[in-house]
């Protein structure tokens, strides 16, 4: 199926299984330890891999002497540039070639690989290895390295600058202006689950036990790195404990094992530690962001202008698309928005959670919040008042927008009329109590899925597709679609994911994981359906599927009579069409947040936060609220806690550890809600669903800098806010 025009009814239109709030049909096994995650996955006569990672940011390696790391006790292999094989070349999103030769183009980067007959032994004789360097200068620190950006090849179809009009005279002549710079710090996406691998080959088949999120991707990466067929190599991953995007790419853990077993035609075993993950990973580039708006004298839109400085490698084109929300999200004749990318010779930079909205809103939306006192309107009246009727630079029409909404009914239900605007006029004992908000949106690609589905005669279907699970509820949602659309229950559906011997899936990154599955199972079932009502003697487009048997009218047919003895399947695919073209395809949402500032110490508390969200249909009520909270966490973190920071003298992450890299702790999350207003989108997939991972986080950390605003007046523009910055600019106690 090819999305090419609106759905129309379907089957899951009926109020069934699908938007409830079913548990998740694989809680049980994750609770009890049953579900093995990569390096939990067991092999005979298996080795351990260990990475030694290069100690300086830029240079060359003058001598590496192994000799004493290979005599060390269990050690069966130390891997360099001097024995490692030729590999395949090409950026991050293509190749991942390691021990490639002696040039170091990052602090951290491997040099060598110590496999050994146990982790410790392992991680023993690494250190062992004696290695000198060259050292050569090398390029940091964004901020310094402003004057090497360049503009940078387009991201997934969109370009890297948008004009619309004539911003620069709009703005010049605009009765209000604003003109701000924002700035977001390096991040790291921290998940529960460090970065492992199994590899073991099976004569010139490679079999991967790997914690990837889109594994068809990753097969073709590892094809490319150790130049064999694709069709060689398998990745399994039916469980993954956590990405946020650093999962999205092929690492050096996987390439590494794969050589290595290749070599000692035995099974290896790597995990990253976590300090490892820092460096040998990737990360959110840091950003520099300049908004500049300009209105009428009753706030509307005259000029709105968005530019962007990000970091990365010199050989990589990936850069942070934090201006890209701005092109939609709010009406406006004359527009600017630009991305810069800055050559620096620290760890790969690449997607993280809601890459671009995710920092791009925490500029854009504190921005309109600066705008809206300027102007003297409520932040939600300005937003309102700015709401385009069109895509306002691609000026096609929305497939659904129900911004407005959100805002309305989360002002309604957080007590937003009780905002004084005025900072600092609202006292909890030593607290300073403020409230803010700021607009959400993200983006609903939809992307290449397959699946299979087979009845057996025994009545249990069986889902498969290479799709994977990375704890955001993929196994309940596609059971749950199952289920509906042939007339099963829940516990006679068997979902198997995580497997690149399944059919192709666009696998879980970018919002677009349930619904480009999701519509590729509902195809799937489409066809099984067609063919079970051809066997019943029905007709497809009337018969009733429910209970177990296929119904027209006052005949039942079990499912299982109709194929005993014997099972029969389908296949399904879903692909974009012309709907991706010809509608502006977003979720949207408004966040709520009130928090409190100690007005001695400058210490942030966020109090309350409520999110309002619009989404299509949801496709199960308990796991879409779960990710909405998960990413307003997150959204937190990243306005009051979260920034690696960078010693520009070496290129070096300081705080590579869950110790000193700060996240949100339970007693940093207070009364925490999210909700769903009512919405199909039938011209964003078959579901008529839309994106929900990512969404969130967007603006959620926008609208804790607002609250932070208004209960003490002090701005802060470089995250994250901490209290170091604030204390200057609190008012004296009279």
């Amino acid at each position: 199926m090819e999305m090419n025009s609106p759905v129309g009814s379907n089957a899951l239109d009926a109020q069934g299984l699908v938007g409830k709030p079913l548990d998740r049909v694989d809680g049980r096994m994750k609770v009890t330890g049953g579900a093995r995650y990569a390096y939990e996955m067991q092999q005979d006569n298996v080795l351990y891999g260990f990475v030694v990672e290069a100690s300086i940011g830029k240079g060359t390696i003058r001598s590496i002497d192994t000799r004493a790391a290979e005599k060390a006790p269990g050690v069966a292999l130390v891997l360099t540039h001097r024995n490692a094989p030729a590999q395949g070349t090409g950026n991050h999103r293509e190749a991942h070639p390691v021990l490639t030769g002696p040039q170091v183009t990052r602090y951290g980067q491997p040099v060598a690989f110590v496999i050994a007959e146990s982790f410790e032994e392992a991680r023993a004789a690494a250190y062992l290895v004696d290695i000198k360097y060259d050292r050569a200068v090398g390029k940091y620190a964004l901020r310094a390295n402003l004057g090497a950006a360049r503009v940078p090849r387009p991201s997934d179809s969109q370009p890297a600058d948008s004009a619309v009009g004539d911003f620069a005279g709009a703005l010049a002549s605009a009765p209000v202006q604003l003109d701000v710079t924002y700035a977001t710090p390096l991040q790291s996406h921290a998940m529960m689950e460090p970065h492992a691998t199994l590899a073991m080959w099976d004569g010139d088949k490679l079999i991967l036990h790997t914690a990837n999120q889109m594994l068809n991707q990753g097969q073709q990466v590892i094809a490319t790195t150790l130049k064999i067929p694709v069709e060689n190599i398998r990745l399994i991953s039916p469980f993954i404990g956590g990405g946020f995007g650093g999962k999205l790419w092929v690492n050096a853990d996987a390439v590494l094992a794969a050589i290595a077993a290749r070599e000692l035609k035995r099974p290896v075993k790597v995990a990253l530690t976590r300090q490892q993950i820092f460096h040998v990973t990737t990360h959110r580039s840091d950003t520099i962001q300049r908004l500049r708006l300009g209105t009428d004298r009753d706030g509307r839109i005259l000029a709105i202008g968005h530019d962007v400085f990000s970091g990365n490698l010199p050989s990589e084109q990936t850069y942070e698309g934090a201006a890209l929300q701005t092109r939609t999200l709010y009406a406006g004749p004359n527009r600017l928005t630009r991305h810069r990318l800055v050559p620096l010779d620290i760890p790969v930079a690449s997607s993280m959670r809601a890459p671009g909205e995710s920092v791009g809103l925490m500029a854009l939306e504190c921005a309109m919040d600066e705008l809206a006192e300027k102007l003297n309107l409520d932040p939600i009246e300005l937003r309102i008042r700015n709401e385009p009727g069109e895509d306002p630079e691609q000026h096609i029409p929305f497939s659904s927008r129900h911004l407005i909404a959100c805002m309305q009914e989360g002002a309604r239900r957080f007590g937003w009329d009780k905002r004084n605007p005025k900072p600092g006029q609202i006292r909890d004992g030593r607290w300073l109590v403020g409230m803010g908000m700021a607009a959400a949106t993200r983006g609903n690609p939809l992307r290449l899925s397959k699946a299979k589905v087979r009845l057996d005669s025994d009545g249990l279907a069986t889902v498969r597709m290479a799709m994977t699970d990375i704890g955001t509820g993929t196994y309940t949602i596609l059971a749950q679609i199952t289920a509906d659309m042939l007339g099963l229950p829940m516990e006679r559906i068997r979902v198997e994911l995580g497997d690149t011997n399944f059919p192709e899936a666009a696998g879980s990154g970018g919002s677009f994981g349930s619904g480009s599955s999701g519509s590729a199972l509902f195809e799937a079932c489409q066809v099984l359906r067609e063919k079970l009502a051809q066997l019943a003697g029905m007709d497809a487009r009337t018969a009733r599927f429910a209970n177990g048997c296929i119904e027209f009218e006052e005949q039942s047919i079990p499912l299982t009579k109709l194929i005993a003895g014997g099972g029969i399947e389908a296949d399904g695919e879903i692909r974009p069409g012309r709907t991706a073209q010809e509608f502006s395809q977003q979720s949207y949402g408004a966040h709520f947040a009130e928090v409190g500032v100690d007005e001695d110490t400058g210490e942030v508390r966020v109090r309350r936060m409520l999110g309002v969200f619009t989404a299509g249909r949801v496709l199960n009520a308990k796991t879409a609220r779960s990710q909405a909270i998960g990413g307003m966490v997150f959204g937190v973190g990243a306005a009051l806690h979260e920034g690696m920071t960078l010693d520009p003298r070496f290129g070096y992450f300081v705080n590579r550890d869950l110790a000193e890299y700060l996240v949100p702790v339970h007693a940093d999350i207070p009364a925490i809600d999210a909700m769903f207003l009512s919405e199909l989108d039938d011209k964003s997939n078959p579901l008529k669903s839309k994106g929900i991972g990512e969404l969130g986080i967007c603006g959620a950390g926008a609208s804790i800098g607002n609250a932070v605003y208004n209960a003490c007046g002090v701005r802060i523009r470089n995250y994250p806010i901490t209290l170091d910055k604030l204390l200057s600019g609190l008012p004296v106690r009279a």
